[in-house]
């Protein structure tokens, strides 16, 4: 079984990384084998409509879009992490979210049945939102989302400040253990 956690920051090492790395560690005890990729420095470009994808997998925007498509449909579980830009997910993830969402719910659904839900970081406010708008995608691909001891948000906003909240990354950690144990539940 694999776990992959996306950070949807264009920030590399920041606190999006940070949180989908500990909930990934949460995971790999739990015997799973576990990958985080960073959006930060990728080219990924919003869907243009063009349709592509209704007639084949495949998707002509060249960008750096396709390798984290094939490892999404690779894993087991799937974490998609944003940072609040404007009360809301980032452009990166978006676009991420969008066009993987084309391709696969008109190519078989290969996310169907799959084990996944979303992380938020903010320093302020705008998580619930931004948790309740990649749960959503998660719903409309068929995957199972499971919960935590609260929303799976944390605060911060200077690199490493989402360390010192408190919940936030407790939460995480209860969530990345439910993810493992519902993996487990659904492989046995």
């Amino acid at each position: 079984m694999k776990a992959l956690g996306i950070a949807g920051s264009p920030r590399a090492n920041g606190n999006t990384e940070i949180i989908t790395a500990h909930t990934l560690k949460a995971i790999g005890e739990e015997g799973i084998e576990t990958e985080l990729v960073s959006l930060s420095g990728l080219d990924i470009r919003p869907c243009n409509a063009c349709m592509t994808c209704k007639n084949e997998e495949a998707c002509p925007v060249d960008d750096d879009l396709w390798p984290v498509y094939l490892k999404m449909k690779d894993a087991d579980a799937i974490i998609m992490a944003s940072p609040v830009y404007f009360g809301s997910t980032t452009a990166l993830l978006k676009a991420l979210m969008e066009r993987t969402g084309y391709i696969a719910y008109n190519n078989g659904r290969p996310f169907d049945r799959k084990v996944g839900g979303p992380l938020a970081v903010a320093r302020h406010a705008g998580q619930n939102f931004t948790v309740a708008q990649i749960a959503f995608w998660f719903e409309i691909m068929g995957c199972f989302v499971p919960g935590s001891t609260y929303w799976n948000i944390s605060f911060g906003r200077a690199k490493g400040e989402v360390e010192r909240d408190e919940e936030g990354p407790r939460t995480a950690w209860n969530f990345g253990k439910n993810v493992a144990s519902l993996l487990k539940k659904l492989s046995a």
